[in-house]
């Protein structure tokens, strides 16, 4: 089997950052050797050595190479843009995440592998999941949707002189819409989940500050009552009897303050 070019579109990152070692070792231990299997020689954009402006040689790649495999992980822009591409050719794509990340709406409808490259059954997995798509889309690469194709379909469909064609890309229009709006509010939630628990340590952190504040407010007043109950003793021994009478019961029901009154 002649080998054959499979472009790898992923976040790559700067050399030493968190983002490049990961796409290091998902190219390494999941991608390349779930292509290779398959007689395809696996390339990423800084594996390019030929001279030239870098852009074109990555977009060349995308629309010529006969398979695409896109990391979606982390969002990032540079990957969405070169899908885009490749979704407007409508060759054949894999696309991969990372296990525990969601999926763009816009791109949710499209099978995704999710995988965690620190566990070896997820590797495995994933591995396993690359190969079945790729047989799939050599058997028939005509069968791949993507969301730029299937907005294209939907276009000729409601522009046909053909009534029942043109209700049906009206109908499918509307499910295209409807899901879109589902998404927005699926990601609106995750926002709103996310930006409650910010909330509710931010009103904890609070709670606490106000708590150490009162503490200390206590803590001054059991001082002064203290020295108070001090002084009250002191005059306890020099007055008469009737004030000494007095002072004792200030003093009994003062010492009841003192005792839920934190020591200073």
């Amino acid at each position: 089997m002649s080998e054959r070019i499979c472009f790898v579109i992923s976040p790559i990152g700067d050399p030493d950052s968190e983002t490049r070692k990961r796409s290091d070792q998902v190219f390494k231990h999941v991608i390349a050797p779930a292509v290779l299997a398959l007689g395809y020689h696996a390339v990423r954009a800084d594996h390019i050595s030929e001279p030239g402006m870098i852009t074109s040689q990555v977009i060349q790649h995308i629309v010529d190479d006969p398979l695409v495999i896109a990391d979606l992980t982390d969002r990032n822009p540079n990957v969405f843009y070169e899908l885009a591409i490749r979704h407007a050719i409508r060759k054949p794509l894999v696309q991969l995440i990372r296990k525990g990340d969601s999926i763009p709406f816009d791109v949710a409808g499209s099978r995704t592998i999710h995988v965690d490259h620190r566990d070896l059954d997820s590797v495995d997995t994933a591995k396993s999941e690359i190969a079945a798509q790729v047989k799939s889309l050599q058997i028939d690469a005509g069968k791949l949707e993507t969301p730029i194709s299937v907005a294209l379909d939907l276009q000729v469909l409601r522009a046909s002189s053909n009534p029942e064609q043109r209700s049906m890309g009206d109908v499918l229009a509307a499910m295209t819409e409807l899901r879109a709006a589902v998404g927005n509010i699926d990601e609106q939630l995750k926002k709103s989940d996310k930006l409650s628990t910010i909330m509710i340590h931010e009103a904890f952190v609070r709670r606490d500050v106000e708590n150490e504040h009162m503490k200390a407010r206590l803590m001054s007043a059991s001082r002064e009552l203290r020295e108070v109950a001090r002084q009250l003793t002191i005059l306890s021994d020099t007055a008469d009897e009737a004030q000494s009478k007095q002072l004792t019961d200030l003093l009994i029901k003062l010492e009841k303050v003192l005792v839920v009154l934190p020591e200073a």
